[in-house]
């Protein structure tokens, strides 16, 4: 597939909740001020748990001063094509041009029907997102009366405005081959997510894209390709951050993908791919795109065409320049060997609870590595995993101690008026962190188990010198399942006696302990395990 020649825009996709209003403003400001180029709010109206997509937006909007902002997709079918339509030329207009419109045909068809929306077949969704596209162009022409037939939207003498500040790009998040069709030939960007469309189904998404567009009249690099991301095990991009530019830069120049979205609820995150993914990514895709073409590209754009969405381009179309061929020194480059770029983590100086729970003084140490020794990439694999894994872990385990500190205030708050309303509020949302508990635990315990009953015994073969190390993470494993399960009994106590005094701090007090021990155990093993996992593998 060819490289589009898009610029790169990179960006957040931030969760609206309803019971942590202010948590994704929060979290847009901080994008904003540390150089993302997107923020966007999943679209889903019939989840009371979430704040309404455009409300979130427009807050967002008026809170930030550069990051551009949409939904992460607008439901169509509970959102009316010309309300969407003036909707967002409104926020466009009030945001100095900084709205995009992503756009879905809808899925849940019982949650939507249930609030009063249509259930559609798939051949009724492709026809009705065709006739909306057509009805929010027109409504952004200002000045016409409008007449357009339609079979599940029309408009029947219309008049069209307010035309909003920039020509807004319609992203489609399309999955199935007629909606990608329709991405083709009438919408200005692809925008698929790795869970429903991981890295190995792109080629074939873009291809249809592509022949959609030239069926339609158009150029490909005129429908912008983006990518909902999904980091972790099993997911995209894979490994620690300073892992994602290669996987990143690859997709561009290979797939022509050139919006990179990332699901976030973590400050240091944001920072992270703003400060350090965005600009490798960028600094890869230009140094090869020179190379590719022996010259830097005209910086005023001549020569190149735009898109809807005012983006520049290259004609590549379908019969482009061959940059996946282009792209194979760079490949060859990261397979051959090279220094062990995977790092441990550091465990926090400062603790939380005053209870030891083990020396750490006392741990063992495995054998040094051999200095001269090389890593290709793929060697390294199984050790950018696992510090994935484990950074799966200190995120979950941050989000869960937010949470026990919003139940514990919950818990002070006084109001004699309101004692009944404020102890229902107390129990329901005791039981939400239990469920959140039991997620994080059960994660955390197969995490450890599958360390155990696969992984170190295979180390253990390959290098017998690593028996003391592994019998200490063991042993340590079994130490944070008993910490987990305090944890668990203090959290049940607390519901039982309605957040008394001494509940409120043995919880808390577990909870601090639980956090000390483990991010002190991931360390040390990320520590310890790195290099040996990156010379013998996982024998999975």
């Amino acid at each position: 597939m060819p490289d589009y020649g898009h610029d790169l825009l990179f960006g957040a996709v931030l969760v609206p909740s309803a019971g942590h209003a202010d948590d994704a403003v929060a979290l847009a400001r901080i994008a904003d001020r540390a150089g993302l180029d997107l923020v966007s709010v999943p679209d889903h109206p019939y989840r009371p748990e979430l704040l309404d997509a455009w409300m979130a937006l427009a807050v967002i909007a008026a809170s930030t001063t550069r990051v551009r902002v949409f939904p992460n997709v607008a439901n169509l079918p509970l959102r009316p094509p010309a309300v969407l339509a003036r909707t967002a030329a409104g926020l466009d207009l009030l945001s100095a041009g900084r709205v995009e419109l992503g756009l879905g045909a809808g899925s849940y068809w019982d949650a939507i029907a249930a609030d009063g929306g249509p259930r559609r077949s798939p051949g009724e969704a492709v026809r009705a997102t065709r006739e909306a596209i057509d009805v929010i162009r027109a409504l952004w022409r200002e000045g016409q009366g409008v007449r357009l037939p339609g079979e599940h939207y029309g408009l029947d003498g219309a008049t069209a405005g307010p035309a909003p500040a920039h020509p807004i790009g319609i992203w489609v998040g399309a999955v199935g081959p007629r909606m990608l069709e329709l991405t083709g030939a009438t919408a200005d960007g692809w925008l698929p997510s790795v869970p429903h469309v991981p890295p190995r189904r792109l080629a074939a998404g873009h291809r249809v894209v592509d022949e959609a567009a030239l069926a339609a009249g158009r150029a490909p690099f005129e429908v912008r390709r983006l990518y909902n991301l999904s980091p972790g095990p099993g997911g995209f991009p894979r490994g620690p951050l300073d892992a994602w530019p290669e996987q990143l830069a690859a997709l561009a120049l290979e797939h022509g993908t050139s919006g990179f979205l990332l699901p976030a609820h973590q400050p240091a995150l944001l920072q992270g791919f703003a400060a350090d993914v965005a600009p490798a990514t960028r600094e890869l895709v230009t140094a090869e795109r020179k190379r590719a073409t022996g010259a830097p590209r005209p910086a005023d754009g001549s020569g190149a065409a735009r898109g809807r969405d005012g983006v520049a381009g290259r004609r590549t179309g379908v019969a482009g320049a061959p940059v996946a061929a282009a792209f194979a020194p760079a490949r060859s480059r990261a397979t051959s060997p090279e220094e062990l770029t995977v790092r441990p983590t550091p465990a926090p100086k400062a603790r939380r609870s005053a209870e030891r729970l083990w020396d750490e003084s006392t741990r063992p140490a495995g054998p040094p590595a051999d200095p001269e020794r090389r890593y290709p990439r793929r060697e390294q694999e199984p050790a950018r995993n696992l510090v994935a894994a484990h950074d799966q872990l200190r995120a979950d385990l941050d989000r869960l101690r937010e949470v026990v500190r919003e139940v514990l205030a919950d818990a002070l708050v006084p109001g004699d008026a309101r004692a009944e309303i404020q102890r229902l509020s107390l129990r329901q949302n005791s039981w939400t962190l239990g469920a959140y508990c039991a997620s994080y635990c059960r994660i955390t315990t197969l995490h450890h188990t599958r360390e155990d009953e696969d992984l170190f015994p295979h180390l253990r073969r390959s290098d017998p010198r690593l028996g003391e190390v592994l019998d200490r993470l063991t042993e340590e494993h079994h130490v944070i399942q008993v910490l987990i399960e305090r944890v668990d009994r203090e959290l049940v106590a607390f519901v039982r006696e309605e957040g008394g005094e001494q509940e409120r701090d043995a919880l808390q007090a577990a909870m601090d302990l639980l956090t000390d021990a483990l991010l002190s155990h991931l360390a040390y093993e990320e520590r310890e395990l790195i290099e040996p996992m990156a010379r013998w593998g996982t024998g999975w």
